[in-house]
C-alpha cells in the first residue's frame, strides 16, 4: 500500500512538472513547434539518464526512491524518458537491433496505434 501512495505522489508530482514545464516552453518559444513536448522530454531524459547511472553505477536510491523518481515522477513527466533509458541498456548489452526495433518499431506501432485510434473515432 505504501508503494501505492508513493507512486501516486510521485506522479501527481510529474504531471503538475509536465503541464507546468510544457507551459512555459509553449510560452517562451511560441507554438509554431511542439516545443512543450520536446523540453518535457529532453528534461526527461536527461533526468533519467543522469539519477538512472547514478542509481545504477553507484547503488545511490532505495528501491522505494527508484519507483518514486522512474515509475512516478519521471512517468508522468514523460513515458519517452523510460524508452529512451530502456534503449541504451539494450544498447549497453550489445543489443542494437533490438535497440533499434525499440526506438523505430515502437513509434511506428504507437503512431500506427493513434491512427486507428482515429478512424475507431470517426466511425462511431
Amino acid at each position: 500500500m505504501w508503494t501505492l501512495c508513493i507512486l501516486a505522489i510521485a506522479g501527481a508530482a510529474g504531471t503538475l512538472a509536465r503541464y507546468t514545464l510544457g507551459g512555459w516552453a509553449h510560452q517562451w518559444l511560441g507554438s509554431q513547434f511542439p516545443y512543450g513536448t520536446l523540453v518535457v522530454n529532453l528534461a526527461g531524459c536527461l533526468t533519467i539518464g543522469f539519477l538512472g547511472t547514478l542509481s545504477d553505477e553507484r547503488s545511490l536510491f532505495s528501491s522505494e526512491v527508484r519507483i518514486a523518481l522512474f515509475i512516478g515522477f519521471l512517468g508522468a513527466l514523460t513515458t519517452y524518458s523510460s524508452v529512451a533509458y530502456e534503449t541504451w541498456a539494450m544498447l549497453k548489452d550489445g543489443e542494437v537491433l533490438v535497440a533499434l526495433l525499440n526506438v523505430f518499431g515502437g513509434f511506428a506501432a504507437c503512431f500506427a496505434g493513434l491512427f486507428l485510434g482515429v478512424l475507431l473515432a470517426r466511425l462511431t
